[in-house]
């Protein structure tokens, strides 16, 4: 995916994608998924892999050649447990594919995944 498209992505990622503040009644801050990316393959698909600033959510989105592309997941932190969300249009075997893939991720897997993209991203 080129710059550009990566960018456009994660803007409208950003957008969508909100975390809950502890205050009561307050509004949800908006999560940035802009650390990273790493280059993964999951369900046999390429994907770039971003954390997000709240230092455990992840955004797994659809690479450049992809036929899931456009899509993403999240995988949201909240309650201390990871949610795992989907949105997109691309090809369905293809993101169902590595929809099965992630949905196996555990706790630990997933918080390597945030510590390898933040790696990358400190580079």
């Amino acid at each position: 995916m080129s710059h550009l498209r990566t960018s456009l992505a994660l803007a409208l990622i950003t957008a969508s994608v909100s975390c809950h503040t502890p205050a009561v009644g307050a509004e949800p801050t908006p999560l940035k998924c802009e650390i990273g990316p790493l280059s993964k393959n999951f369900g046999r698909s390429n994907w770039l892999v971003y954390a997000c600033d709240d230092g455990h959510s992840l955004v797994v989105v659809s690479d450049q050649g992809n036929p899931a592309m456009p899509f993403y997941f999240i995988f949201a932190w909240k309650d201390d447990a990871y949610q795992l969300h989907g949105e997109g249009t691309g090809d369905k075997k293809a993101t169902q594919a590595a929809f099965d893939e992630l949905s196996k991720l555990d706790k630990a897997d997933i918080e390597g995944l945030v510590h390898e993209a933040q790696s990358k991203g400190a580079k």
